[in-house]
């Protein structure tokens, strides 16, 4: 059959990227926002005792949220496999910015006793079940309207939008430090930026619900190619490809919580830095992930995916434990030298992750599949990164122990991500047959010939 080949104008893409990028930014803002609250919501939430111990408890119930993201992954592709991906994601931001809302609305320990870390452990599930539709969406969403050659410069807006959204959070919980006095704070000005989900979310919900399907999913519908039970399919016959990709992702997820939420707090409990200062390296370093998002699409595009995977991990390997001696030194120079270190290793697994997820299934499953292996990485190594990094500390008695960890994950990865076959340059619509005997037969899909391969 015929390939097709989708040709989106400059506008509609244009269109496209900030639709996505904008609802990606009010999705990971309103769960960024935990992160760095986590030391004024342990008093909120939780009775008082060991300060590490209430931390750790703050973490668990942040880590508990991505238990749900697998669900959500599941149901959202689901859905988005059988609907649209339109759709799907305009649901997935409204439940988010009403779940994000109504933390900001609940009674705390002091008013309601063991019920309130229950209610917000509760609200907590609801926002990960809505993130485990979020990311694999937006970016099977944007894949699939980018040209096929530059699908990583593209496809970076989504990793753009997701610093950014955690560097905006970081600025919030900053901002309000230095406005209200340390009553204030701890007694109502915590409660501002959930609050301020709602209005936030509606903006997007306008963008998101404002533009069409995406050219290789209309294609397929139109074909009636639609799988009749994406998930039954999905598991048949992309298990192979979901295992070595989440092996991958692995790293992205632990490099990611490691660089922007469970930094913040390692340069105040072992750099000692005041709240202040680790929100503003946060923020300086944050914003350097973002501005350096699209030159780790370009490179990605130019070099393949496999030599990227590769960098990543060779890079994470080399500067997670520099980047913690920094980060540990008390210097607010050296630590914003660290944090910056370790965001050259996120960004560019979080941009080649945000490829892959699209390349390596077919349409038919490709949301469901992207959405399982996604959040199954970010549930078991994300999602517990803040978690495991304080437990290692308290247990082994080495402030060091959560680098080793990251440098563990990143040879899983290693051997996870070279595992794949190169998809820099395959096609992404759905008129493929599932189970070639092709080294892209776990995607099912017919990889083209690198340019390299070509002439010029």
């Amino acid at each position: 059959m015929k390939a097709y080949q989708p040709q989106v104008d400059q506008k509609t893409l244009r269109k496209v990227i900030i639709a996505a990028a904008v609802g990606n930014f009010v999705e990971w803002f309103d769960f960024a926002v935990y992160g760095f609250l986590a030391t004024l919501l342990t008093h909120q939430f939780f009775p008082n005792g060991d300060p590490a111990i209430a931390l750790m408890k703050t973490f668990a119930v942040f880590a508990v949220a991505f238990a749900f993201r697998p669900l959500g992954g599941v149901f959202f592709g689901v859905v988005g496999d059988r609907v649209g991906r339109k759709k799907t994601l305009a649901l997935t931001i409204l439940i988010m910015a009403g779940a994000t809302t109504v933390i900001g609305l609940l009674p705390t320990y002091a008013a309601v006793g063991t019920l309130a870390p229950l209610l917000l452990a509760i609200v907590r599930c609801v926002q990960g079940f809505s993130a485990g539709g979020e990311y694999a969406g937006a970016c099977a969403y944007l894949m699939e309207h980018a040209p096929r050659h530059q699908r990583a410069r593209y496809g970076s807006f989504i990793p753009v939008s997701t610093f950014l959204s955690f560097a905006s959070a970081a600025l919030v919980a900053s901002g309000l430090d230095a406005m209200l006095s340390p009553e204030a704070m701890s007694n109502w000005g915590w409660r501002i930026p959930f609050i301020a989900a709602a209005p936030i979310g509606l903006v997007g919900l306008y963008l998101r619900t404002r533009l069409g399907e995406t050219p290789s999913f209309a294609a397929v519908e139109h074909d009636h190619d639609l799988a009749h039970a994406p998930l039954r399919e999905t598991l048949r016959t992309q298990a192979s490809a979901i295992v070595r990709l989440g092996a991958f992702v692995s790293v992205t997820a632990l490099s990611f919580y490691t660089f922007t939420t469970y930094f913040a707090t390692y340069l105040q409990v072992v750099g000692h830095q005041s709240r202040a200062s680790a929100l503003s390296i946060t923020v300086i370093a944050l914003v350097f992930a973002a501005a350096i998002c699209p030159l780790a699409g370009l490179y990605s595009d130019a070099v393949g995916r496999r030599k990227t995977v590769f960098t990543v991990c060779a890079i994470l390997i080399a500067a997670v434990y520099p980047a913690f001696v920094l980060g540990g030194s008390g210097d607010f120079r050296f630590a914003t030298l660290g944090a910056a270190m370790l965001a050259v290793g996120a960004v560019l697994s979080g941009v080649v992750t945000a490829a892959l997820l699209s390349e390596v299934f077919p349409t038919r499953t490709r949301y469901t599949a992207s959405a399982i292996t996604y959040n199954l990485a970010y549930t078991i190594f994300g999602g517990t990164a803040p978690l495991v990094a304080t437990w290692l500390i308290e247990s082994t008695g080495n402030n060091l122990s959560p680098a080793f960890y990251l440098i563990a994950v990143s040879l899983l990865a290693l051997v996870g991500g070279m595992s794949l076959p190169e998809t820099s340059r395959i096609s992404l619509d759905g008129h493929h047959r599932q189970g070639e005997a092709d080294p892209a037969a776990a995607r099912g899909m017919k990889p083209e010939p690198h340019p390299s391969s070509t002439a010029q």
